[in-house]
């Protein structure tokens, strides 16, 4: 199979690039003005091992989430238009410093926004 039609899991670098990826975003989330409070009284190891889960298992990876659906993960958080906008932009973040290409950048976007509904409550 080649590059361009492999599954985006594979294109990201399976299970190594993506946990590459997961540490970058929590270290922009923790530091990002706009959403570190969220974060606050969190596990970071569990938090990163959920995203990964949820990640891979998203985009073709051979992960299992054990997390709960994003509607009810989010229920009761009050997360803002502008809190959602922050971490997107934290994950385009992670994504260019991991040399992803413009193509998975695009399907990660998507993928963000096709979320939104079940993240963004106020």
């Amino acid at each position: 199979m080649s590059e361009t039609e492999s599954n985006l899991y594979v294109r990201l670098g399976g299970q190594e690039g993506i946990a590459a990826i997961v540490e970058d975003i929590w270290s922009n989330h923790v530091s990002n003005p706009a959403i570190k409070q969220r974060y606050a009284q969190s596990d970071p190891e569990n938090v990163k091992r959920l995203v990964r889960e949820f990640f891979g298992a998203g985009i073709g990876g051979p992960e299992t989430y054990t997390g709960r659906d994003m509607l009810t993960a989010h229920k009761g958080m009050n997360i803002s238009d502008k809190e959602f906008v922050a971490v997107v932009d934290d994950v385009l973040s992670a994504l260019d410093k991991n040399r992803v290409g413009q193509r998975e950048r695009d399907e990660v976007l998507c993928i963000l926004y096709s979320m939104k509904g079940d993240i963004v409550h106020v």
